[in-house]
């Protein structure tokens, strides 16, 4: 079988299932891609774009998204007719939604076509109008057309995966009946309870381990959506009713999802407003993988808070870990957690109402250790890698076999 996969970014979420289709040598895994960088491995084969241009100046505010992904498929799309005047013409074609795949059907007109519609924007009920935010025309107006490389997806493709439920029920009814719910899977081997475990703090000589109180926050960015500024509110006023406390936060400063502050950000925005004791607060940035799991397997507590988005990796990663968790009541969380049963759910803009659980947990931690226990059962159960990579292939399988 050939597969063709097409992701601005390499090998990002198709990592675990192009490197398991790769092992098998009647498979011909091909990866195109505008990262530059990564080197392949596992005997995918890696094929690159470059950008023409950039987005104009003079484009449209509302179409700056939609030519963005205009750019990129184009670029994608000269790569994938020069392999196919080399030759090559996939069995399957799987693509990310974000502009890559957007003429691949043009190209390969009878190879059926996989979309991973990983988010399709809603004015209501949804990220956006999240915590009583009420939106004026234009906001709507650009939304809708935010949405125009996806619509284009939904369209033209054969079938769509989305991770969750709660992610698909975000796309229109009518595309609904082509879309499947597959998670990417969590590695539930390598993300596990380690009760031995020792995390040495970056650029300092501290290590910690399961006998330490540690509070953890974990996303790639330090931003509104995953709850950033909430969460520092309530480690602030926690390290000052905890002094042997310690906080760790892994990510980078930087905005993945959401508005951008102006000529600020919002770690130095709370660092400047809310007091610290900075000689326990440990920003460790961008972790190797290894050292990630070591930091969430020495939690005491994890604190997981999102908008009505995208559910993130790192927290089913925590739940597989067996973390204690606090978390945001809000739609993503709710389909895997279930509250006092595998995690403690929170109002979202609730300050006291974290810190509250966080202490909870903190000052009952046998009496809550079953929480991490149950969590990652329901993982391991619901979202073992083991288990869905089969599942996956066997999906792609069906599909190049009935085409």
């Amino acid at each position: 079988m050939k597969i063709l996969f097409l992701h601005r970014n390499f090998p990002a979420q198709f990592k675990h299932l192009a490197l398991e289709l790769a092992k098998d040598k009647n498979n011909e895994v091909v990866f195109v891609t505008n990262n530059l960088e990564t080197k392949t491995f596992g005997g995918i084969k890696k094929y690159t774009y470059k950008l023409k241009r950039k987005v104009p100046n003079n484009c449209h505010r509302y179409l700056r998204f939609y030519e963005e992904s205009i750019i990129h498929g184009q670029s994608a799309a000269e790569v994938l007719i020069s392999l196919q005047k080399q030759g090559f013409k996939p069995d399957v074609i799987f693509g990310h939604s974000w502009g890559a795949s957007l003429f691949a059907k043009e190209i390969f007109p009878d190879v059926p076509y996989v979309a991973h519609i990983e988010w399709y924007y809603n004015p209501v009920n949804s990220d956006v109008d999240f915590g009583g935010k009420v939106l004026d025309i234009d906001a709507k107006a650009s939304l809708k057309i935010k949405n125009s490389h996806i619509l284009q997806d939904l369209v033209s493709c054969d079938w769509g995966i989305s991770p969750t439920q709660w992610q698909k029920s975000q796309i229109p009814k009518i595309f609904r009946d082509k879309i499947k719910v597959i998670h990417e899977g969590i590695d539930t081997d390598f993300c596990r309870p380690n009760k031995n475990v020792k995390f040495k703090i970056p650029n300092t000589d501290i290590v910690l381990t399961k006998k330490d109180e540690v509070l953890t926050y974990a996303t790639r960015g330090m931003e509104e959506y995953r709850g950033f500024p909430e969460f520092m509110k309530a480690a602030s006023i926690l390290m000052k009713q905890r002094p042997n406390l310690r906080v760790l936060i892994g990510g980078e400063d930087r905005i993945c999802y959401g508005a951008h502050l102006k000529n600020d950000t919002y770690k130095q925005k709370m660092l400047r407003e809310l007091e610290f004791d900075e000689s326990r607060l440990h920003f460790v940035g961008s972790l190797p993988y290894d050292e990630y799991v070591k930091l969430l397997q020495v939690s005491s507590c994890h604190v997981y808070l999102t908008y009505p988005f995208v559910l993130s990796w790192s927290f089913l990663e925590a739940m597989s870990v067996g973390c204690p968790i606090v978390a945001s009541d809000t739609p993503p969380v709710i389909e895997v957690m279930q509250n006092k049963f595998s995690g403690l759910l929170v109002d979202f803009f609730d300050i006291d109402d974290i810190i509250k659980r966080v202490n909870e947990l903190l000052d009952n931690p046998k009496k809550y250790e079953l929480l991490g226990e149950n969590a990652r059962e329901f993982v391991v159960k619901n979202y073992d890698l083991k288990m869905l990579l089969p599942k996956q292939i066997e999906f792609f399988k069906s599909i190049a076999k009935n085409q």
